[in-house]
């Protein structure tokens, strides 16, 4: 039996469950996230708790994942989930505007990045970029598309790296 999948889930008082066949929905303050699942797992609400229960053997694994997302969707509907990206480097800025992101990267072109529905894009300094959301796959996913437009070279570190992020700079060769 799965660890993490044996512990219920507490439901904060402003969040509703609906449970469907095969298909829980979570709403909270900030919106609607729906998770589907196989028949091999169960879910049952008891007053403010949510319990995951596995039918066999093999649901073991989606058990805990099965709870683990729906955590996750509980925690998006009530607080949210936000990534914050840092420039690193002489002219890297970063601007939004509506659902895309201006990024100058040092490229000869500049860098359009256009939001996902959900997905807010803040720029509290040029050199800053806060993606919020209340999807946490989905927040993640955009803030390493983002990154992903110019990664941390390893030689100077320029380049868009998380904040918090440890960068290992190499040493040039010598002669």
């Amino acid at each position: 039996m799965s660890r993490i999948g044996a512990n219920p889930i507490k439901l904060p008082p402003k969040v509703e469950v609906t449970l469907g066949e095969g298909e829980i929905s979570v709403k909270g303050p900030l919106g609607t996230l729906s998770q589907r699942f196989g028949e091999a797992l169960s879910v049952e609400k008891d007053g403010d708790t949510l319990v995951f229960k596995a039918a066999t053997e093999e649901a073991n694994a989606m058990h805990g994942t099965l709870r683990a997302l729906v955590a996750n969707m509980v925690k998006g509907v009530t607080n949210g989930y936000e990534k914050k990206l840092s420039l690193v480097g002489v002219g890297y800025r970063a601007q939004a505007a509506g659902d895309r992101l201006n990024l100058s990267l040092g490229f000869s072109h500049p860098v359009v990045h256009k939001m996902p529905k959900g997905v807010k894009v803040e720029t509290p300094v040029q050199t800053e970029i806060v993606v919020k959301g209340i999807d946490k796959q989905q927040v993640g996913q955009v803030a390493a598309e983002i990154r992903a437009y110019r990664p941390p070279e390893p030689y100077k570190g320029k380049g868009v790296r998380y904040v918090g992020e440890r960068v290992v700079i190499k040493e040039t060769k010598k002669k």
